[in-house]
């Protein structure tokens, strides 16, 4: 597994090409997303003060920071001794209020580089989601890490709660672009495996493979008490087949090649393709899984903040 160090990132944009962030959102896309919050639906375990839930409690926790004291504050948390240097209040906070470590899971499998027109492929949109709601965990102080796979991990990174983590992370994505098979059902064992601490998992990905190997990953995950969001991203084309005229279709990953007439197939394709999303929409429903079928052909900040306005209404 190759896994650059955060600070040796390095990007492929030719001069003058935006880099990291920049390259992904745009400051009026930022300025709408700062005003956003992922939420955990489920206890997690962080190293910051934040707004989500620990399974540390009591006068056991450890001391995270400091936060200016308010309305509304409990006056025995405050730190007296900080009063006595700086003539200021301020208030302990511990562990039981903990910041949210999140995994990006972003698959660059060759068929993630398909789009069947003028829009985007779905490996840049799932970039542009990945660059959205990193910049939303970072903005409200949590961290992101990230496990950028094909048929292996080829980038992992360790969550940090900076920009310039995000901004590296980032860079990592633009300087690999899709280009091998899928092995995301085992980039889920991996990630089950390595993460210690209880966190939230997205995953991206247009999970065209063994739905059935694909669901233990992710059974693997829940059993870790890993929060999962899943966003099976594809383009328009792949749900309802709607090509106009016969063509020849390629399958990106194996090179295969079918003559197809798609105004005879459509009926059936729609059904068969229906009943294999229709799977993973089952399977995450009984693990519990937070599962979104996402298409590249809408807005993403509509979705994004739709998607976290409905998350942070079921999560309270």
């Amino acid at each position: 597994m190759a896994s650059d160090p955060p600070s040796k990132a390095k990007g492929n944009a030719k001069p003058g090409e935006k880099e990291g962030i920049a390259a992904f959102l745009n400051p009026a896309e930022m300025h709408k997303l700062g005003r956003l919050v992922l939420l955990s639906r489920y206890t997690v375990e962080g190293n910051l003060a934040g707004a989500h839930r620990s399974p540390l409690r009591g006068p056991s926790s450890e001391f995270a920071d400091h936060k200016s004291y308010g309305q509304g504050d409990d006056p025995k948390h405050i730190d007296w001794r900080v009063l006595a240097r700086t003539d200021k209040y301020f208030i302990k906070r511990y562990e039981d209020e903990t910041n949210l470590r999140v995994y990006l899971a972003l698959d660059r499998s060759a068929s993630m580089g398909y789009s069947s027109g003028g829009g985007p492929t779905k490996f840049q949109f799932a970039c542009h989601l990945a660059a959205a709601l990193g910049y939303v965990i970072v903005k409200a102080r949590d961290s992101v890490g990230l496990f950028l796979h094909a048929e292996k991990v080829d980038v992992k990174m360790d969550s940090g709660n900076s920009f310039q983590h995000l901004n590296n992370l980032l860079k990592h994505v633009q300087s690999h672009p899709p280009g091998e098979g899928s092995g995301i059902a085992k980039t889920l064992h991996e990630i089950a495996g390595s993460v210690r601490r209880r966190a939230l998992v997205v995953v991206i990905s247009d999970l065209l493979t063994d739905e059935a190997a694909v669901t233990k990953g992710l059974a693997h995950l829940r059993k870790q008490r890993h929060d999962v969001i899943v966003f099976q991203t594809l383009d328009p084309a792949e749900i309802d087949l709607s090509f106009k005229k016969a063509c020849e279709l390629e399958d990106l990953e194996t090179g295969e090649r079918l003559s197809v007439n798609p105004r005879g197939l459509a009926d059936e394709y729609r059904k068969v393709f229906g009943a294999f999303l229709e799977q993973y929409q089952k399977a995450c429903a009984g693990l519990n899984i937070d599962y979104r079928l996402v298409r590249t052909d809408q807005p993403l900040e509509s979705f994004v903040r739709a998607y976290l306005e409905e998350r942070r209404r079921l999560s309270r």
